[in-house]
């Protein structure tokens, strides 16, 4: 890959920091809007994303990064259901911090394979921490690594659909997630 130039980085960290403000903000990305607000080229911007769907997931792509990463430490950690839960703990408040990865989460398809790649390796840290802890006899038998995304979307949603305080939505969040785990502890 030929490194960008000096201007072309600078543009692409730009676009990337309007479309961040944006979506904190609640604003649809639509790379017009983000060219006007970053004072770009549209062209530029379209160089750059070719779809709002792609600006979005690279928008979202540092905190996946850190899930994958925080999902590793979580398969070395000796307790089982303290790393089943401490993982769901980081997934629901990687949703209800990030906007960007509610939407990346929730859609159906993705536009960039790396979006794909790291959404992948979440779902399959949460399987195999799911199967530990069901293993060791810390979950109850009867839960599927199929029912993790609708609970965890669950959470993010009512907390979502519930607030738009984002202090009272992590808080929620955190107070929905511990009644879920009380559940499914065994």
């Amino acid at each position: 890959m030929t490194p960008q130039r000096k201007d072309a980085a600078r543009n692409w960290e730009h676009i990337l920091t309007v479309a961040r403000e944006l979506v904190d903000e609640g604003t649809p990305l639509q790379l017009n809007d983000v060219a006007r607000r970053a004072g770009l080229g549209v062209g530029t911007v379209y160089r750059h994303f070719p779809t709002p769907e792609a600006l979005l997931e690279t928008v979202a792509t540092p905190c996946l990064e850190a899930l994958v990463t925080q999902g590793e430490e979580a398969l070395a950690h000796d307790d089982p259901w303290t790393a089943f839960a401490d993982y769901l703990t980081l997934l629901v408040e990687g949703q209800v911090t990030d906007p960007a990865l509610v939407k990346v989460a929730a859609a159906a398809h993705d536009v960039l394979p790396r979006t794909t790649e790291l959404k992948t390796q979440i779902l399959a840290t949460g399987a195999k921490l799911l199967a530990r802890a069901r293993d060791a006899g810390a979950v109850r038998t009867d839960v599927q690594d199929a029912d993790l995304v609708p609970l965890m979307c669950g959470i993010s949603y009512a907390t979502y659909v519930h607030s738009t305080d984002p202090t009272h939505r992590h808080h929620a969040a955190r107070r929905y997630l511990d009644t879920l785990l009380r559940g499914l502890h065994a």
